[in-house]
């Protein structure tokens, strides 16, 4: 019986050493809540300042005012703008069929010889 009771007891000791344990790691892991939660407060305070200084710099008079101080810009005139009507027709190449077929003289008008990125074929002599 005597046995049982210092068993009991060491029970009782290990038991109150691991509330212990769990008591001290949850303090712990409040208090590295609490910091990051004051981590998180500071950092959208500085997102929210940031995008006031952004708001303040990307105002529509201020940079009109940058643009009159350092560049030499002039007005726009009417007369620089046009209207597809204005432009002249595109002349239309007459390209003869290649072997009588006149369904690649069509392909052949509707596209360009070359590239730009490849020189044009040259033709061999017969």
């Amino acid at each position: 019986m005597r046995y049982l009771h210092i068993l009991v007891i060491g029970a009782l000791i290990l038991a109150a050493s691991f509330v212990y344990k769990i008591k001290f790691d949850s303090t712990l892991q409040a208090e590295q809540v609490a910091k990051l939660h004051g981590e998180l407060r500071r950092e959208r305070n500085a997102v929210a300042t940031l995008r006031a200084e952004w708001a303040k710099l990307d105002t529509p008079s201020r940079i009109q005012a940058l643009a009159d101080r350092h560049l030499d810009l002039k007005p726009v005139k009417p007369r620089q703008f046009a209207n597809f009507d204005d432009l002249p027709m595109r002349p239309l190449e007459v390209v003869p069929p290649l072997s009588g077929d006149p369904i690649s003289a069509m392909l052949r008008l509707s596209a360009p010889e070359t590239t730009g990125s490849l020189p044009a074929p040259t033709a061999a002599p017969r």
